[in-house]
């Protein structure tokens, strides 16, 4: 069987290459060239996390050149139960920690541009259960919530996670979401079989999903963050990735739906300035750091979940 797809991939590999397809499209194509063949979640169905730079539509070049003056601490600002900061008219400024939500992409730079966009995807629910809750359980360490996200987002199996992983999980997790983890879940499996799958997917696709697979198989055996980390995180200069957005400063600001403006600085993927200018009739609006994804304008990099924890905390 195996053998059977491998062949159907490589017999489209060429129309890939001239014309990328995304997962659903390649999923469509097999089923069309092959219907008795059953395929993998790896190339079938959307990722846990969708949001994309076509999600980020917040962007206000009206507020380039902007000065909103002396920023206050937005940690100054209350909390309601659910974790947002609860706005008054100013500027606020925080050192957020931030989290990789897309692996096997280049991390933010110096000079990179971030926009604003909502958290969406089939495992929303869950990112945004474990950033939220993260505030209530500071004694979990950042790279611990990191690694939880990562086993998300590479689509891991729940039990084939390490005993610490779980615990944190269940700390942060309704019984209900923790279910939900095995329902898109993907079996480990070997670099042969991985390879066999995505010949012939586009390059910057079959990366992701490369790194996915691998995580999946890294989190089974108990790979230390480091390993974990250089798999999630490519080094050296990213390319210009497709369909990405140039020409925006890295300073601009997104106007959020809810009438505030908010803007990105990440340094890395684990920490982000984050800035804040409320106007007086958003007097009393929510941020919401568990439903906001800080997305880059290159599709290469890094979109970063955002949190209310401060980092170093």
């Amino acid at each position: 069987m195996l053998r059977f797809m491998t062949i159907a991939l490589a017999a489209i590999g060429l129309s890939l290459t001239i014309v990328p397809q995304s997962h659903a499209q390649l999923g469509g194509i097999l089923r069309e060239i092959a219907p008795e063949v059953k395929l993998p979640n790896l190339l079938k169905g959307k990722p846990p996390i969708t949001t994309s730079i076509q999600d980020a539509i917040y962007a206000d070049p009206n507020r380039d050149g902007f000065d909103p003056g002396v920023a206050q601490d937005l940690t100054s600002l209350p909390l309601d139960s659910k974790n947002r900061f609860v706005l008054a008219p100013g500027y606020y400024t925080m050192t957020a920690q931030s989290y990789c939500l897309k692996a096997g992409t280049y991390g933010p730079t110096s000079g990179d541009a971030y926009l604003y966009a909502p958290l969406k995807g089939p495992q929303r629910k869950a990112v945004d259960a474990i950033l939220r809750n993260s505030v209530d359980n500071p004694d979990i360490a950042q790279r611990d919530i990191q690694v939880l996200l990562w086993a998300i987002i590479a689509r891991a199996k729940f039990e084939n996670l390490n005993t610490r992983t779980k615990a944190i999980a269940a700390r942060l997790l309704s019984t209900r979401q923790l279910a939900s983890l095995n329902r898109n879940a993907i079996d480990v499996l070997t670099s042969s079989q991985v390879q066999g799958l995505i010949g012939g997917v586009p390059g910057p696709v079959a990366t992701v999903l490369e790194a996915e697979a691998d995580m999946r198989r890294m989190l089974s055996t108990g790979s230390s963050y480091g390993d974990l980390e250089a798999v999630a995180v490519l080094a050296g200069m990213a390319p210009l990735g497709e369909g990405s957005l140039t020409n925006i400063p890295s300073n601009r600001w997104s106007r959020h739906p809810k009438g505030f403006w908010v803007r990105f600085d990440p340094s890395g993927y684990s920490r982000t300035v984050v800035e804040i200018y409320v106007p007086e009739d958003a007097d009393g609006e929510k941020y919401d750091p568990a439903d906001t994804v800080a997305v880059p304008t290159n599709t290469s990099k890094q979109r970063l979940g955002q949190s209310a924890r401060v980092y170093g905390a």
